[in-house]
């Protein structure tokens, strides 16, 4: 557990002294370096406090130390996770024949995918404080079994948290990502992915609220009747039956989640979604895993205008690790990872920058943030940069989330003491695709 072993971290901070003997003659600055041991934190942001700033010129080994040391402290909260769906494809869901404390790399199947990153021993090395797991099903089952699927994909989450309960425990509320962090747990939480899980109903998406979900991605790669997803080109529509932006069941979609304190996900929408979503919506958004449209122009990034949208809705984007996202090629190194957590910071600010790696959800990763275990190498490259201050880098870990989710928790307060009632709005049947009605049983209203 991270909370309840000693560590040292090195601390470099000048010292102006005078010639001669110390203390007399004329003025030197010299740098003395710090050896400070640190007993068992007892909380999240509690324990001997890390300066504010680290020496640029401290070695890798004294940055990882104080890395360590932050991340005992900090829960270093990642947005989007997508072992879940690894899990139904390689195990079927059958759980008492996965083993998520074995080193997974070493084990077929998952040893020969390039889209499997995660296990708990690589878990507790990355120093991961807590995770959205994420429940995701293909956009083919939008006209299908979606809503099954997606009750599938939340009971197997559940399932592996109380299967494993030494190192995870579900949190459904910042307060509980705390007191799992404080037991030297990993909070686990839910996100469901793509709008098509609801199939159109709001009283779907008030269900998956009770089941514990905390955020709904409005889209995946495919449109829904009420949401547009990202597109190839956003003058040239892939679907020219899909909705522009958010339609107005769309817009009734985010106040409902709103009145839920379901957090809005606006990763893979268009920036028409986007747009309206953010005007639609009267708590923080939150992007799980984009990354910057201004450094590489694919349509599932953010462009700065909706970044310094984020910063007035007081959001967060949380910078994903796919090279395609990353440098629009197969080729990305760690370097372009902090370019892009950077330009978030320097357009919306250091408050509304995270990390949604989007781990197992992918193939094509920078070179050294290979999987979960290499959290700690991306903040000490940051280290190395003076502009990066201890606060600023509690933030990136998982501060800013914590402040997006209670803000969003406080909206669903008030709008509950406003007594506002359920959204009982349904799609228009116009929006609806009736080609094949044969796996839905519709309503209709008997003439009077």
């Amino acid at each position: 557990m991270w909370n309840n072993f000693r560590s040292s971290t090195f601390i470099c901070v000048p010292i102006v002294t005078r010639s001669g003997e110390v203390g007399l003659g004329g003025r030197t600055r010299v740098w003395v370096c710090l050896v400070l041991v640190l007993g068992a934190a007892a909380g999240v942001g509690v324990g001997v406090p890390l300066a504010l700033r680290v020496d640029p010129g401290a070695t890798l080994s004294q940055r990882l130390n104080t890395v360590t040391t932050l991340l005992q402290d900090t829960p270093l909260f990642d947005g989007h996770n997508d072992l879940p769906w690894n899990i139904r494809k390689f195990m079927h869901n059958k759980l008492h024949s996965f083993n998520f404390t074995a080193e997974l790399k070493q084990l077929r199947p998952w040893s020969r995918s390039s889209w499997s990153h995660t296990d708990l021993p690589r878990l507790r090395e990355g120093m991961v404080g807590a995770q959205f797991w994420v429940s995701y099903v293909p956009c083919k089952s939008q006209k299908l079994n979606a809503v099954q699927l997606t009750i599938e994909q939340i009971d197997l989450i559940k399932r592996l948290i109380d299967q494993y309960p030494d190192h995870l425990r579900l949190a459904t509320s910042a307060d509980e990502v705390e007191a799992a962090f404080k037991e030297g747990r990993i909070a686990s939480l839910i996100g469901v992915e793509g709008g098509h899980a609801i199939q159109n109903s709001l009283g779907v998406l008030r269900a998956l609220r009770d089941l514990g979900v905390r955020y709904l991605t409005l889209t995946h790669t495919c449109s829904t009747p009420w949401a547009e997803c990202a597109r190839a080109k956003e003058i040239d529509p892939e679907d020219p039956n899909a909705p522009r932006g958010l339609t107005f069941f769309g817009k009734t979609v985010v106040r409902e989640m709103n009145r839920l304190g379901l957090m809005v996900d606006l990763s893979h929408t268009s920036q028409s979604t986007m747009r309206a979503a953010i005007k639609a919506s009267r708590a923080p958004v939150m992007f799980s895993h984009s990354s910057v449209y201004a450094i590489c122009k694919n349509p599932r990034n953010v462009p700065d205008d909706i970044l310094r949208n984020v910063s007035k809705n007081g959001g967060i984007v949380m910078v994903s690790f796919y090279n395609n996202f990353l440098t629009c090629s197969e080729q990305a190194t760690i370097s372009d990872v902090i370019e892009h957590i950077n330009h978030v910071r320097k357009v919306a600010g250091v408050d509304h920058v995270g990390i949604g790696a989007d781990f197992d959800g992918i193939n094509n990763l920078p070179v050294g943030l290979p999987d979960v275990s290499a959290y700690p190498s991306l903040f000490a490259e940051l280290l190395s940069d003076p502009s990066w201050t201890i606060s600023d880098l509690r933030k990136l870990a998982g501060e800013n989330l914590l402040r997006v989710m209670r803000q969003v928790e406080q909206v669903r307060l008030n709008l509950q003491h406003q007594q506002v009632m359920p959204f009982e709005e349904e799609v228009g049947v116009e929006q609806e695709d009736t080609e094949d009605d044969s796996c839905f049983y519709r309503f209709t209203r008997d003439a009077e």
